[in-house]
């Protein structure tokens, strides 16, 4: 169960751990990049992919040359490019031939595989995403203690999310989509990258400019900007240092963030599906528009403020209490497409039964040939020795800060405070569970 994210993923993923170590499975969950360093080492089974970019080649073939097999989603399928654009980021033919299982968020998403013009046949499961159980009425106590305490010490606070590492990487260089006009020109860069670069790169430049006008409209309240887990967070400080209610905080999952906020204010993000989950009132600031680029569905369940001054007035009625969320039934008829498992059975509980009718509880996968198994072995100790050079050079996407700014130490206590906390709320007893480490930032679960 790799994690690359810990405060987007981990949570969520020690949820689907608990219900699938339960159940009879065990399970191993931990870094991404750290599980990659020990595949060789864990016996066959079920690795849980979170993406099927053609960046994934190298590691699904060592996985498969090892005897695992793969169930993957995209947790980045729910707030989509166009499918053609999607299709050339995200996934690739290569990949997908190697994934035995596909887990889609929604219908939407399970549609948007099928259509793919290097779709094998994977069988697709409509299931859901573990993430969203953890925004269910039944799940949402397992945040009000820290709910509760961020009320505390911010009170009726509004919630900046931003999502421009793509422009405004945790390394300048890495920066994906802020490329110069001339590479386009050059054919260094693709037509809609250009575009949606120069689109990122100029709502990155409002958002930074909006927010000392918007600091000074609801100045008897704090502002709070959470930028994503990728990026760098020095523009944000420096303005911050000119406001007196402004914080940048990027700590802990966003779902307590969420509940405790009076309002979020986003543009094209994931966080503004889980605020319109919870209820929270949101606000797309959208002051630059092009139909090309715009991500619609995050539009749709949300307020939308097209300048500064319309931007400013949402904000203070939100906050004097004027204006509320989008209702409900208008929410629900747009997440109902895109969302499985709002009601029901819980995402994880999905998954897991996918599993099960599989066959992966009755036994492993199939062995592979020894050949195949010491390519996979050599393989993988070729690609571990090159990745932790490259842990030590600085700037580099595999660095050591990097990784630590993305996936903070955790420990067995943090992982059985949480399974104790979900077991109370879903009346399970996973005190029965036990957690063991295998190594840094590597962690079993199963039955004891």
């Amino acid at each position: 169960m790799p994690v690359e994210s810990q405060v987007r993923e981990l949570d969520a993923k020690v949820l689907l751990s608990c219900l699938l170590a339960e159940r009879g499975f065990p399970v191993i969950i931990g870094s991404r990049a750290f599980i990659h360093f020990m595949v060789d080492r864990i016996p066959r089974g079920v690795y849980m992919a979170k993406s099927m970019r053609k960046l994934s080649i190298r590691m699904f073939t060592i996985l498969r040359q090892l005897g695992h097999e793969i169930v993957a989603w995209d947790e980045e399928g729910l707030v989509r490019w166009p499918d053609e654009e999607y299709y050339r980021w995200r996934l690739s033919p290569v990949t997908l031939r190697m994934v035995n299982h596909l887990l889609a968020w929604g219908e939407d998403d399970a549609r948007v595989f099928k259509a793919y013009p290097g779709y094998p046949g994977t069988p697709i499961h409509v299931t859901g995403n573990p993430r969203i159980d953890l925004l269910r009425p039944e799940l949402r106590n397992f945040y009000r203690e820290k709910a509760d305490l961020l009320r505390r010490e911010y009170g009726d606070f509004v919630l900046i999310n931003t999502n421009f590492s793509k422009v405004n990487h945790f390394f300048s260089h890495l920066s994906e989509l802020k490329k110069p006009a001339e590479d386009l020109a050059a054919g260094g860069i693709e037509t809609f990258d250009a575009g949606k670069g120069r689109l990122k790169q100029q709502l990155f430049e409002h958002f930074l400019r909006m927010l000392p006008d918007l600091c000074r409209a609801v100045s008897g309240h704090t502002v709070v900007v959470r930028p994503h887990p990728a990026e760098n967070h020095l523009p944000w400080q420096e303005v911050a240092a000119e406001c007196p209610n402004l914080r940048i905080i990027n700590e802990d999952s966003v779902t307590p963030w969420l509940m405790a906020a009076r309002l979020l204010i986003a543009n094209g993000c994931t966080t503004m599906i889980e605020s319109a989950v919870l209820g929270t009132p949101t606000i797309a600031y959208q002051p630059v528009l092009d139909s090309r680029y715009d991500d619609d569905l995050p539009n749709e369940v949300s307020h939308r403020a097209f300048t500064l001054s319309e931007l400013c007035d949402q904000a203070a009625a939100v906050m004097a209490g004027e204006l509320a969320a989008v209702a409900e039934e208008e929410r629900r008829r747009v997440l109902d497409r895109h969302l499985e498992s709002l009601d029901g059975p819980l995402a994880g509980e999905r998954i897991v039964g996918v599993l099960e009718s599989a066959g992966y509880l009755e036994q492993l996968p199939p062995a592979v040939p020894f050949p195949s198994w010491g390519k996979g072995f050599l393989h993988n100790r070729i690609r571990t020795l090159s990745k932790k050079i490259n842990m030590r050079r600085p700037g580099h996407r595999n660095n050591l800060k990097y990784h630590a700014h993305r996936f903070p130490g955790v420990t067995v206590a943090d992982l059985e405070m949480r399974l104790e906390r979900f077991g109370t709320l879903l009346q399970r007893d996973f005190t029965a569970l036990k957690v063991s480490r295998l190594q840094e930032h590597i962690f079993r679960i199963e039955r004891g």
